[in-house]
């Protein structure tokens, strides 16, 4: 517990390179990092033997549903925390949509104080807003003239169409009165209000899930995502899109997008994600499942699956998150259109892409790039997503020579299931550090859902991000 490590022989991914050695962590940090050689073990450090693992910056998973407070049979900090390091995840942005929802200091205060208490890793949170609490949003994250940058506080969501939960603002008025008068990243759930309203009608006695997609398509999702980029544009604020599904997005924020580090200092700072599920799934795996695999925006076409893979090579994509949303398979069984929409994700996300470089879909480094680097530039992290000397100690050592069938029995998540059941994946977490604190480990003598190695609370801070103009 002292934060003291020596990984010993793994295949490091570095920032300009892949190579094989050794990476100490002294007190939490990352010391030195030494290639092609081996150090001597310290008495007061803990020796891990990484030969044959990959060694990897810790995962950043930038939207996550841990709903705490308010839906415990679902979810909260202390199972979604777990079910994050399984995953190798060592840090996490969480949405406001709880029950009730938070949308002031009090709740922020609230949820980084329960998150002291209950998490195993590095936590952040936004605060929703609403149609009349931009003096709350200014509390939590400043104005244009002056930023705040409170750790544990990433920024402002925005459901621009009707979810989960409470929370929504669709209307332009509302809409300029946050990113106008607002400081802080404002980060957007896109579906224009306007056209679900119009469109649920044409399938509104509609029982099969293929309706979903057909009701909130991409169109929908398009005009709300040009919306926000307008309004950013116009206001120059820090605008970061949630949840890409179609191609036709990724299309148009081709040249628009741009990672903050690589931004002109005269432009709006646009940046976009993507999730595993819309990479690997298409309607035909959402015929398969069912409304295991509803949710808000849809999963859509093999033509969107590609069109979002296009964007992510060619950088109009940044990131990826996992939207980790969990409900019950009781009330999932409900069927589309009673059904609530969302998944767990957390645990899989970094195998799931590791599976699709292992099938050289991309590479590891890619996977590195898009899962820690690119999140922690996105959001201004200070000593996340890189391996490098001054460095946090976050670190997961994944195996990409052994493969694990997914088990909805293998879960962490409280609800007990995964979306990828029945697929084998490779680089699963074999160990999983925070701070140079292992808190997750997956050994033989484990199985395959392995096991927590520290008490609630008693590892993960709140994660110190930069302030946005």
């Amino acid at each position: 517990m002292n934060g003291n490590v020596l990984i010993h022989g793994a295949t490091m991914v570095l920032n300009d390179e892949t190579s094989v050695g050794d990476l100490r962590i002294r007190n939490g940090l990352i010391e030195a990092i030494v290639i092609g050689q081996s150090m001597e073990p310290l008495e007061d450090e803990l020796f891990i033997d990484g030969r044959g693992l990959h060694l990897l910056p810790g995962i950043i998973d930038p939207q996550c549903h841990f709903r705490d407070p308010g839906q415990p049979e679902k979810e909260d900090l202390g199972s979604g925390s777990a079910a994050a390091v399984s995953g190798g995840v060592t840090s996490f942005l969480d949405m406001p949509n709880n029950k009730p929802s938070i949308t002031d200091m009090d709740g922020m205060r609230m949820k980084l104080q329960t998150a002291s208490e209950k998490c195993v890793n590095n936590y952040g949170f936004f605060i929703g807003a609403t149609p009349n609490n931009v003096s709350d949003l200014q509390e939590a994250v400043g104005t244009p003239d002056q930023p705040l940058a409170i750790p544990g506080i990433c920024g402002i969501k925005i459901f621009m169409g009707s979810s989960t939960g409470t929370l929504l603002v669709n209307e332009r008025e509302a809409l300029e009165a946050i990113f106008e008068g607002t400081g802080g990243l404002i980060a957007v759930h896109a579906e224009d209000e306007k056209r679900l309203i119009e469109r649920f009608e044409a399938i509104k006695d509609r029982t099969d899930i293929a309706a979903h997609a057909e009701w909130r398509d991409d169109v929908t999702a398009l005009l709300a995502t040009q919306l926000a980029v307008e309004l950013a544009q116009a206001s120059g604020h820090r605008l970061h899109v949630l949840h890409l599904t179609s191609g036709i997005e990724a299309e148009w924020l081709d040249g628009i997008t741009v990672l903050p580090s690589q931004a002109p200092a005269d432009q709006a700072i646009i940046t976009t994600e993507t999730l595993p599920q819309h990479l690997t799934f298409d309607d035909t795996d959402v015929a398969r499942e069912g409304t295991r695999l509803q949710m808000n925006p849809p999963i859509r076409y093999a033509a969107d699956r590609e069109g979002l893979w296009k964007g992510l090579k060619e950088g109009a994509i940044q990131c990826i998150a996992t939207d980790h949303a969990p409900h019950t398979l009781e009330a999932k069984a409900a069927g589309f259109p009673n059904a609530p929409s969302g998944m767990p994700g957390v645990e899989t996300s970094l195998a799931v892409m590791l599976t699709h470089a292992n099938e050289g879909r991309c590479s590891i480094e890619d996977v590195v790039k898009w899962m820690a680097t690119n999140v922690a530039d996105c959001f201004n992290m200070i000593g996340k997503g890189r391996l490098e000397e001054g460095a946090d100690g976050d670190v997961v050592l994944v195996d990409m020579n052994r493969a694990q069938t997914v088990e909805d029995a293998h879960s962490w998540t409280r609800v007990g299931w995964n979306p990828f059941r029945g697929r084998e994946l490779v680089g699963w977490a074999q160990v999983t550090i925070v701070a140079g604190v292992p808190v997750f480990e997956r050994t033989e003598e484990t199985g395959p859902k392995g096991r927590i190695l520290v008490e609630p609370g008693e590892v993960g801070q709140p994660i110190v991000m930069t302030p946005w103009r």
